[in-house]
């Protein structure tokens, strides 16, 4: 008995850092979708932007400031016929870098597209 009593510390710290490990890779695959949402919502207000106004800069300004800080380093591409009825679409592309050192750093690129009609 005696001689065990140290066992589970060290039986603690190996399987800790896996434990770490396996954390914060569910932490880093949360902020990944958290930003795919953002994408879709700001390719949404685009979308919604250029269905009502022909301006195709003010379409861009809505999708960058949904996104907020992010929206500095996000490609925006609209393409908006001039007719109304047609489809105007919203393309909004953003390249997401893992933070987790432990992760090397790698990016994912992230892509979201919205499509409306044109009212106006």
């Amino acid at each position: 008995m005696i001689g065990e009593r140290g066992s589970s510390v060290v039986e603690f710290a190996l399987v800790l850092p896996l434990v770490l490990v396996l954390l914060l890779g569910i932490v880093e695959v949360a902020v990944v979708a958290r930003t795919e949402i953002q994408l879709i919502h700001a390719a949404r207000e685009g979308a919604r932007e250029a269905a009502v106004s022909p301006d195709t800069r003010r379409a861009v300004v809505a999708v960058r400031s949904a996104l907020g800080e992010a929206g500095r380093a996000a490609r925006v591409v609209v393409r908006r016929p001039a007719e109304v009825g047609q489809k105007t679409t919203v393309t909004v592309s953003l390249r997401h870098t893992i933070a987790a050192p432990i992760f090397g750093g790698f990016s994912v690129d992230l892509r979201a597209e919205s499509t409306m009609r044109v009212e106006r």
